[in-house]
């Protein structure tokens, strides 16, 4: 009888013991656990990140971080991390985190624009995805790369359209940069290609027209007509004469680092550079700046008309006065000296 009740007993303790551990079990996988005041959480996990990269991001955001351990070393989430961004909600529990982690990477939208050199672009990304700047140089600057998809250092910002776009947070340099190879051959449609051949000029040269009109104009309905003002220059063989292409000299050179032209005097238009469009006829060798896509359309379906000239409106700032002969155009440059003058802006 004493064996028996012994026997009751001990399984009695077993059972206490086994429920008081399933409890445990069912509360480190499905009790909430989370420790911040409302909405959403996001963690970054970089490639081939630890657990312990993983767990100093969550630790700030768990009530019981060790029961979360418990569970992940459970579950073999310690030894297949995922990278990614992914997203904590107020109330999950561990189970949910360790589901999300391991299976929900979130995409992000990036954007971009008006970027001057692929330097300053690799830096705008690389605010906005894994790869880092320097990653992201080497592979836009790759070039192997360049000569196989048909560009070079002077024309290789052209491949990035602005525009907003989805990726993952963990997206490498290389994959970034093939995806904006797929998007740039998307944007290039039959129909564009035509509208550049029938201009008698590629789409590397499309776009360097772009940049100029998106540096003289950033109004959307005025850029048509900028662009066939340079078209009809480059049908008759007259020099762009653009200042944003002297600007663009001016700052390659070290004594004009850090500093910003308001004003384009005579001695910038004595700057040896091919990108002087005052001493060297046709188009620079590449682009001047990143152009918005409607600077890119606007020399596609430029403006008809016979304007040769434009000089900036001190009128409607921002806007330009148009003329078909060299007098109009002086007396129009004449009138914004006066307006520049009148402002204190001399260089």
């Amino acid at each position: 009888m004493y064996i028996k009740k012994m026997l009751w007993a001990i399984a009695l303790v077993g059972l206490v013991i086994c429920g008081a551990f399933a409890y445990y079990i069912y509360g480190a996988m499905f009790s909430p656990n989370t420790k911040f005041e409302d909405g959403t959480e996001f963690i970054y996990v970089p490639t081939n990140a630890t657990y312990s990269q993983v767990r100093s991001q969550l630790e700030p955001l768990l009530e019981d971080i060790n029961a979360f351990d418990a569970l992940a070393k459970q579950k073999k989430y310690t030894s297949n991390i995922k990278a990614g961004r992914f997203a904590i909600t107020k109330g999950m529990n561990n189970n949910d985190i360790i589901t999300s982690i391991r299976s929900k990477n979130l995409p992000i939208k990036i954007a971009f624009n008006n970027q001057h050199q692929l330097a300053d672009l690799a830096g705008r990304i690389s605010t906005q995805i894994e790869a880092d700047s320097l990653s992201l140089l080497e592979a836009m600057t790759d070039e192997t790369f360049l000569t196989k998809n048909g560009f070079n250092n002077a024309t290789a910002l052209g491949m990035y359209l602005p525009n907003s776009y989805e990726f993952f947070w963990n997206t490498s340099a290389e994959t970034f940069r093939d995806r904006m190879l797929t998007e740039y051959n998307r944007f290039w449609t039959a129909s564009r290609k035509a509208q550049a051949e029938k201009l008698n000029l590629s789409p590397n040269e499309v776009i360097t027209l772009a940049s100029i009109v998106h540096e003289e104009s950033k109004q959307a309905d005025e850029q048509p007509r900028v662009a066939g003002v340079y078209l009809n220059r480059l049908r008759i063989g007259m020099p762009l004469q653009a200042d944003p292409t002297l600007k663009f000299a001016a700052y390659q050179l070290p004594k004009y680092k850090n500093t910003i032209i308001r004003r384009v005097l005579n001695v910038h238009k004595e700057i040896d550079s091919p990108y002087n469009t005052y001493k060297y006829a046709g188009l620079p060798p590449g682009l001047i700046a990143m152009p918005d896509l409607s600077a890119i359309k606007a020399v596609l379906s430029p403006e008809k008309h016979s304007y040769l000239y434009f000089a900036a409106d001190a009128k409607r700032l921002g806007y330009h006065k148009f003329a078909k002969t060299l007098g109009q155009h002086n007396n129009n440059a004449r009138e914004y000296h006066q307006y520049l003058s009148s402002q204190g802006i001399n260089k």
